[in-house]
């Protein structure tokens, strides 16, 4: 078999795979379908993807789009094998997103992919972080972020435009931050915290990211790490036991994501200011 295909999340509407292709210049290209709207980050390797829209080379930061239904080809003329985060929506939540875009009016793809964007390098560059790191709740969010980013590099209006919260969202946001303090160590999904508001998972993550400037779930990752890096300064208790109550489900985790926002490990943390150092900051 030339693809293997791993979910890597899921929710009501969408799902996220990850897909590698070892197909070369000897294989024949074959008619598949979408099933639903599709929009595919390529990641590396390159390949030729033909659809109803028109035929396309897809390279790495490029994104493959698909509408629902619709028949295509994708062939590897030039190349072995690539590697593609594919994300997949159906009509209805897809619907809801272009709904909630401004200036985005029509469900569906009218090109075969959109090249490489400076606007979308550090959204892919996190889902694949997300992706190695088995993130689902980070991916759960950049699903939505990148629906909602692809309608509106269509329709021509920025993603994120800075409008004024209007003062339901920023009620509705404030009872959010209240609830992930109080609740930081519990599981806390998007959609969940979206109910809890009367918003759509949506309009709440954009909502939530324009007045904090971080997505739910990296508030969520950041208030965790901030209490865990407060009692690794001000107790001897084990790491092992301050990841877990921070609510982290396992201690490589806590480790590999401490670092990556800290600089150094726990223990080197610790140590530091045990010694008096200052080279790293709580958050």
């Amino acid at each position: 078999m030339t693809v293997t295909a791993q979910l890597r999340a899921s929710g009501p509407g969408w799902r996220v795979h990850d897909l590698i292709c070892r197909a070369g210049v000897h294989d024949r290209p074959f008619e598949e379908q979408h099933g639903d709207y599709c929009i595919a980050a390529v990641t590396d390797g390159t390949f030729r993807y033909s659809a109803t829209q028109g035929t396309a080379v897809l390279t790495p930061g490029s994104m493959l789009l698909g509408n629902a239904g619709s028949c295509f080809e994708c062939g590897h003329e030039h190349a072995t094998g690539d590697r593609c985060l594919s994300f997949h929506y159906s009509p209805e939540f897809l619907e809801g997103v272009v709904a909630e875009t401004p200036g985005a009016r029509k469900l569906g793809f009218a090109a075969p992919r959109l090249p490489p964007l400076r606007d979308f390098a550090r959204l892919l560059a996190e889902a694949e972080i997300a992706r190695d790191d088995g993130d689902a709740g980070a991916l759960g969010e950049i699903a939505l972020r990148l629906a909602g980013g692809v309608a509106s590099t269509l329709a021509g209006t920025a993603a994120d435009q800075p409008r004024r919260p209007s003062r339901f969202d920023q009620r509705r946001v404030s009872e959010a931050v209240r609830r992930i303090e109080l609740a930081a160590h519990e599981p806390l999904a998007l959609a969940d915290l979206a109910g809890e508001t009367a918003t759509s998972p949506f309009h709440f993550l954009r909502s939530f990211r324009r007045m904090t400037g971080m997505t739910p779930h990296q508030y969520v990752l950041r208030t965790r790490l901030h209490r865990a890096a407060v009692r690794l300064r001000l107790s001897d208790e084990p790491i092992s036991a301050i990841a877990f109550d921070a609510g982290f489900n396992d201690l490589s985790t806590f480790n590999r994501r401490f670092r990556r926002i800290m600089g150094v490990t726990p223990g080197a943390f610790r140590a530091r200011h045990r010694s008096g150092g200052t080279g790293a900051s709580i958050l």
